[in-house]
């Protein structure tokens, strides 16, 4: 089994990274006043109250850490089910366990997620989102092209030639009619 410690550092990297720029907006950026970067992107502070795009704001603090809590083991279970080959997928479940952990961590502390990323155009805006909603998609896309690309799968067995009968093999411990 290959070691669990670069997965475990990439989680705690991620919430490292996240954590402090979300410190740094909410010390240096101004609420809900937009700060254009680019034409498409801006940084604009709000605040979060339910799950992704503000989902089941009603089930309230408590509700939703538990939601998050509930997630954060499911996907730790499929990381630990998933073999040491499919590297692909266990970096991008390590990505999701971050993520959702940094969110997790604002839940609980201020009782709402910190966002800050803005995509937009002169007439339509995304939902503005922060470093831990990214990395918990990339994580997702990672574990479908993981899936997509079968990695680290074994081949399957060979096929015999058409025509060939297929050989009988004989039980370990087994005796032969003809000894």
């Amino acid at each position: 089994m290959k070691s669990w410690s670069p997965y475990a550092l990439l989680v705690v990297a991620a919430i490292a990274l996240d954590q402090w720029i979300k410190h740094l907006v909410e010390t240096g950026l101004p609420f809900q006043e937009k700060l254009d970067l680019l034409p498409f992107l801006a940084l604009f502070r709000t605040y979060n109250t339910g799950i992704a795009f503000s989902m089941f704001s009603s089930f309230g603090d408590t509700g939703l850490v538990i939601i998050a809590v509930l997630v954060v083991a499911f996907v730790l279970y499929l990381a630990t089910h998933t073999p040491a080959g499919h590297v692909i997928a266990r970096t991008g479940f390590a990505l999701i366990i971050g993520g959702a952990l940094g969110n997790l961590i604002d839940r609980a502390v201020y009782g709402h997620v910190i966002d800050y990323i803005l995509f937009h155009t002169p007439v339509w805006s995304f939902a503005v989102f922060n470093l831990a909603d990214a990395f918990i998609s990339v994580g997702a896309a990672l574990v479908v092209l993981d899936e997509v690309l079968g990695g680290g799968r074994p081949p399957p067995p060979p096929r015999p030639a058409p025509g060939a009968s297929p050989k009988l093999r004989q039980a370990p411990g087994s005796r032969r009619l003809s000894d």
